[in-house]
């Protein structure tokens, strides 16, 4: 009798290992705090990808971001969480600033303002508008310089040209 309880025991407890090692295996890992990564790819519908090689060695993950990224960060390196602490969800917090390159507000080509009335578009030194062969520039020193295979000037009412000289051909 005693032998009986003692293999229904050690059947149990088996079995009691059996189930905690399923449950283990279906919860995902846990992990805290923030790794740092590798943006490797994005792609046309969005799809963000990194590289976290302390956790997952060189092989990209697909992560969401709370902050703006572009085709030009990649490769650049940027800051990883986790939501919940759960190895599937990861999410790009921030980019590595590297100190050669220059702030993100320099790196800004244009400031714009628009107001439902008038749209403002202002350049520290020039401002080009471009397609093709035609451009139209805007320097600081108050130049505008149109460009073109083609310009066009037509006007319904008066076109005048004033200047403090002004040169034809």
């Amino acid at each position: 009798m005693e032998r009986r309880q003692s293999e229904q025991i050690l059947e149990l407890l088996i079995e009691q290992n059996q189930r905690a090692d399923h449950q283990a295996a279906a919860q995902p890992e846990r992990i805290a705090g923030v790794y740092r990564g590798v943006l490797s790819d994005i792609d046309l519908g969005g799809l963000i990808k990194i590289v976290i090689p302390s956790l997952f060695g060189m092989e990209p993950v697909a992560a969401r971001s709370i902050v703006p990224l572009s085709k030009e960060k990649l490769g650049g390196e940027v800051l990883v969480a986790f939501e919940g602490g759960d190895l599937r969800l990861p999410y790009v917090i921030g980019s590595l600033w590297q100190p050669e390159q220059p702030p993100e507000a320099s790196q800004a080509p244009m400031d714009a303002k628009v107001d439902g009335e008038q749209v403002v578009i202002e350049g520290k030194k020039e401002i080009v508008l471009k397609c093709g062969k035609a451009s139209i520039t805007l320097t600081r020193a108050g130049k505008v310089l149109i460009r073109g295979a083609y310009v066009l000037s037509r006007s319904s009412g008066v076109n005048r040209i004033k200047g403090g000289s002004v040169q034809v051909n």
